[in-house]
């Protein structure tokens, strides 16, 4: 090109001024005991106005010779890996992803470094702007530049894992070192769970261990934000904004009804579950996208996902106790087909009655039982009879192995926890389902149940009247004598003219505390309060629904739907988390808080 045909302002300059010999010249002096130039290369590389042709012709060179750059080259590559590449022009990206990739091909001793530096871009990069003289630290992720960001990232990583088979060994334990702390912005995780989870479509082979990444830290603010807390900061975020609607009609005296809720939007008031929300909508979308293909559900890929969640429920979301949401990643999934929710019944059965499993885990396993059959509005009356069928056959069994055991039985909730709690998922699930049972047709509904022999369960020495939690005793009382099955009133008052179950104070001494709740109970799928989130679970799930039978005590159905909070202090809990010992059990329909207590 003619000097008098070039565009002066538009064409930046092809030469660069740089100081010292070529790489490769530098490198061989460097070897020969000079390093001036060695150290200058350095120091350019971390200049920060340093230019896009800069750093092509600097990445060309390196690329010829990548087989010198050993580890003695360490500080060197460092030095490149902080590169500034991102933004930069698409020459720029495309040499840098090639220099990468001929880095980590011939030079494999670099690639946890190459990860990390990837991984590091997972989130948005801090700017800091100037507001009113004051600095303010803030995420530079606009809409379109985040998303060629990560669409740079992700390719790059893929790059890197297509030519460097250990990858995804490595990758893991980096991929969790890095995950930003749950205090963060919701931006910011938003922006880190997004790109794990597009990582996973790429390396299918670390899906899993990717889920369980996410899911734990899922679970420490789950447990970190109580329902009780969340229910508390909406209520007064309500209040706050009738009050501020009241004092504005007062003073423009405005004629029209205007509904609090107008105004209100997606964001929760809680901070800590105004985060949690965030990522479960990612997770969820996520689900939803595995699992469909061109709108269809794909039936083998739905599987796989399964498989993994299923393991990192049982490893993580089973064992802890008072999550309040993150268990709805199943929920959402068993309802894409049904085969999936009976699977995840029949596992849970099988832990339940499976002897070599520790009894808190069998009694969480009753607790996410019982709470599936009830809430989910996806499983037919089919299945929620089938699953009644399983569990009182597991209930008379017991009953009769106790009753020929020749020894006194006694109410102890240290023998019988699996045994309270699946009496306990019974009730509570006709409790929400007796309705389907009986509404097909009455009288087949009715023999159904007088054939499941309830009334040998509630009249049995072993009394889970008195351990089940009193609000879905009554209920399920109440019900049970409005359809003549079973009358437990004699069974509850002679309970209640004996002492409850007591534990000793933490504080020491011979005080002593009334237990409420002795089996701790915990009914996973309680109502999901997350706003965004749940818009998604909203059409699957099964409320409460009012008894306006005349016959029915409205003592009963208050008691039911508020709950009474146990004050029970100093107990650990049943399935005690692995996040935070001492949290509350949720309050809501059918599972009011509840202190922490013993261990079974």
């Amino acid at each position: 090109m003619e000097i008098d045909d070039r565009d002066f302002l538009n064409t930046p300059p092809v030469k660069t001024v740089r100081f010292g010999g070529s790489v490769a010249e530098t490198l061989e002096k460097h070897k020969q005991g000079d390093s001036s130039d060695y150290e200058l290369l350095k120091h350019q590389l971390a200049d920060p106005e340093i230019k896009d042709a800069q750093i092509i012709n600097w990445l060309q060179e390196f690329r010829s010779c990548v087989t010198h750059l050993t580890k003695d080259h360490e500080q060197l590559i460092y030095n490149i890996l902080r590169l500034p590449w991102l933004g930069r022009s698409q020459a720029v990206v495309e040499e840098y992803m090639a220099f990468l990739g001929n880095l980590v091909s011939a030079q494999t001793v670099y690639l946890c470094a190459c990860l990390k530096m990837v991984v590091s871009h997972f989130t948005p990069r801090r700017v800091t702007i100037c507001e009113g003289g004051v600095d303010i630290s803030d995420s530079d992720d606009e809409d379109e530049t985040n998303i060629i960001y990560v669409v740079h990232i992700n390719y790059c990583l893929h790059t890197v894992t297509l030519l460097c088979f250990s990858t995804s060994r490595v990758l893991v334990p980096i991929l969790q070192d890095n995950f930003p702390f749950i205090q963060k912005s919701s931006r910011t995780l938003e922006c880190y769970v997004h790109n794990l989870l597009r990582v996973t479509v790429y390396i299918p082979s670390i899906r899993r261990d990717v889920l369980e990444v996410i899911i734990g830290k899922l679970l420490k603010l789950d447990v970190n934000a109580s329902r009780t807390d969340i229910e508390e900061a909406e209520e007064k975020a309500l209040q706050n904004q009738k009050a501020d609607n009241q004092t504005e009609e007062g003073l423009f005296d405005m004629d029209e009804d205007v509904s609090p809720h107008q105004d209100r939007t997606d964001l929760m008031v809680h901070p800590v579950a105004e985060r949690l929300d965030t990522l479960m909508a990612v997770l969820m979308a996520y689900i939803k996208d595995v699992c469909h293909v061109n709108g269809s559900l794909h039936v083998e890929m739905t599987k796989e996902l399964y498989k993994d969640l299923l393991s990192v429920f049982d490893k993580l979301i089973l064992p802890t106790h008072a999550s309040c949401h993150v268990q709805y990643t199943l929920f959402y999934l068993c309802s894409f087909r049904l085969a999936l929710a009976e699977a995840f019944l029949d596992h849970l059965w099988k832990i339940l009655q499976s002897p070599s499993q520790p009894a808190v885990i069998r009694q969480a396993a009753a607790g996410y039982l019982g709470s599936f059959l009830a809430r989910a509005k996806f499983i037919p009356v089919l299945t929620v009879r089938a699953c009644l069928d399983l569990l009182l056959s597991l209930i008379h069994r017991y009953i009769d192995s106790q009753d020929s055991s020749g020894r006194q039985v006694c109410c102890d909730i240290s023998l019988h926890g699996p045994f309270y709690t699946a009496c306990q998922a019974v009730f509570y699930t006709l409790i929400f389902r007796h309705r389907a049972v009986l509404e097909a047709n009455m009288k087949k509904g009715l023999e159904y149940l007088q054939s499941l022999n309830l009334e040998r369960v509630v009249m049995c020495q072993l009394n889970p009247l008195k351990v089940c939690l009193p609000s879905v005793t009554s209920m399920f009382a109440a019900i049970t004598r409005k359809y003549q099955v079973v009358f437990c009133y004699t069974v509850i008052e002679r309970n209640n003219r004996i002492a409850l179950p007591v534990v000793r104070s933490s504080a020491g001494g011979d005080s002593v505390t009334t237990n409420t709740n002795p089996l701790d109970s915990f009914f996973p799928f309680d109502p999901y309060l997350l706003k965004r989130s749940g818009k998604l679970i909203e059409p699957l799930y099964q409320v409460w629904e009012e008894l306006a039978d005349a016959e029915l005590s409205r003592e009963d159905e208050d008691d039911f739907l508020c709950g009474e909070t146990p004050q029970t202090e100093g107990i650990v809990g049943m399935t005690p988390s692995s996040f935070d010992s001492n949290l509350c059990s949720p309050n809501s329909i059918g599972s009011p808080p509840t202190c922490l207590q013993r261990r079974f």
